[in-house]
């Protein structure tokens, strides 16, 4: 997991203001990748207790736009964040319990698969959303 000095490092490299609640929310969004923007003010708050909703929603957007953090909503789903980014990983989801979890490039480099008709575009992302059963819930389905 990076470190306080990395975490200004990566704001620096994106033209980012260094501040506590920047630092904060990337500290809280590698600690809980996947969360939800709620989970994600909970984490701040441990670092950072005085920092508003309004700041952590500001933080995200600012971050997000940057590339250093990547947010994911799955169908029926509330956002999430997550730090992992620019590697064109893809995700899993529990349909029973909403559980997500990270699934390296299907095959090849990114963009791991190849559109049929790219309609013109330059393609350099694809994302891919698996569903299915954790193991916890497939077990508890079994009879």
């Amino acid at each position: 997991m990076p470190e306080a000095p990395e975490f200004r490092t990566l704001l620096r490299s994106a033209n980012l203001r260094i501040t506590r609640p920047r630092l904060a929310v990337m500290q809280a969004v590698h600690d809980h990748p996947h969360a939800e923007t709620d989970a994600v003010i909970r984490a701040t708050r441990e670092h950072a207790p005085d920092v508003s909703h309004q700041t952590v929603y500001d933080a995200l957007n600012a971050l997000t736009a940057a590339g250093l953090v990547r947010r994911i909503q799955p169908n029926g789903s509330l956002a999430r964040y997550e730090a992992r980014v620019g590697d064109n990983h893809h995700h899993v989801v529990c349909r029973s319990c909403g559980t997500i979890a990270d699934v390296d490039c299907a095959v090849g480099e990114a963009p791991c698969l190849t559109a049929s008709d790219d309609q013109g575009f330059v393609i350099d992302e694809a994302e891919v959303i698996y569903w299915g059963l954790c193991p916890d819930c497939a077990e508890a389905r079994i009879p």
